[in-house]
């Protein structure tokens, strides 16, 4: 069970800062993690190793600009970590960081962005309520500001929230994210905003159009060598082809997809991952594999400290029924527990087998 944000702030050690830091030392690690989060995207696999090799100080950094009031550097330091936290499994260390940061009534339009992210963090831990209070907030300042990216991240985000109960709202929200950053060259609102269109859309029964925004996506990644995006879509795009019939394609998506994340040591999309071969493996009928998949899932993702996105949750619980009504109780309790069992590189290793169809 997932803590309340109090708890989480309160059981999270924060402690000493760098007896060494001062301002040229703490703007040196804001942009070392800057570069770090910009690398990560663009998919290069050695960036989390690089931040986690500067962890103690980059932590050390952040409690520095706290305590001398530099909060708009704190905000971007913590802004850069996100993908760095959701990646490691240290979601309960961002939040408590962002709590500290973030102060209430949160008035200042320059701080948008930090909104936004703070917001973003919640989402993925399942705090749908508070990631929501952020997006809402983050977009108002933005708008006041003219900032039409930030306005455009922040209706993405309240998107990926809807989509727990509305998916054709979230359709909605991101077609006006798009719009908003139609005069912008370059846009990260936008590119979200497109990403999670095609979750949407899928969401919402329109499959081919999910199929087309995600295949645009997927082509564009490629070309790029985003191996970061390539393997998001190839995930998404799974579902897709998994809804629609395409059970060879929608598995090899998915290995492709495991390959990558795993190699990057992403702690929160393996299971991800895994979840979609989970329900690929259902669909097949080979119920005793898919159940282990299952649980490998389920423990990786609690190992990581978080919860089903609305598209995942449904695939999740969408593959268990199928084999819940196949196997007896114990079959199923005994094939999530192997899979539970199972070190992270064995649960890899496991779910990348070749279609090992005899299990």
């Amino acid at each position: 069970m997932l803590l309340s944000i109090g708890e989480h702030v309160k059981s999270v050690r924060i402690g000493p800062y760098h007896p060494r830091m001062d301002a040229a030392t703490a703007d040196g690690l804001l942009v070392a993690a800057q570069e770090a989060r910009a690398a990560m995207r663009s998919g290069d696999d050695a960036a989390v190793a690089r931040l986690e090799k500067l962890y103690p100080d980059l932590g050390a950094a952040l409690g520095w600009n706290l305590e001398q009031g530099r909060i708009d550097e704190a905000d971007r330091l913590a802004a850069a970590l996100v993908p760095f936290w959701i990646a490691t499994g240290r979601i309960d260390e961002g939040q408590a960081w962002f709590e500290r940061a973030i102060p209430e009534p949160w008035t200042d339009p320059r701080r948008a962005r930090a909104e936004y992210d703070h917001g973003y963090l919640a989402f993925f831990a399942g705090h749908y309520e508070l990631a929501e209070t952020r997006f809402v907030d983050a977009r108002r300042l933005a708008t006041g500001t003219g900032d039409a990216d930030v306005v455009a991240l922040a209706l993405a985000g309240s998107a990926r929230v809807a989509l727990n109960t509305d998916p054709g709202e979230a359709v909605r929200l991101l077609r006006e994210a798009i719009d908003v950053t139609t005069h912008l060259p370059e846009s990260d609102g936008r590119s979200s905003a497109n990403h999670v269109l095609g979750v949407a859309l899928q969401m919402a029964g329109d499959l081919e159009g999910a199929r087309d925004v995600m295949t645009e996506r997927l082509e564009r990644a490629r070309l790029a060598g985003n191996d970061f995006v390539v393997a998001v879509e190839s995930a998404n795009l799974s579902m897709v082809e998994r809804k629609l019939g395409n059970l060879d394609g929608a598995a090899a998506l998915s290995r492709e997809a495991l390959r990558t994340v795993s190699r990057k040591g992403d702690e929160m999309a393996i299971p991800w991952v895994i979840n979609g071969l989970a329900a690929v493996t259902a669909a097949q009928g080979r119920l005793e594999r898919a159940a282990t998949l299952i649980g490998i899932a389920e423990s990786l993702l609690e190992q990581a400290g978080g919860e089903w996105p609305a598209d995942e949750r449904e695939q999740y619980e969408g593959a268990l029924a199928l084999v819940s009504a196949g196997l007896s109780p114990a079959e199923l309790a005994g094939a999530r527990a192997a899979g539970a069992a199972m070190s992270l590189d064995d649960a890899v290793a496991y779910a990348l087998a070749t279609e090992g169809r005899s299990a």
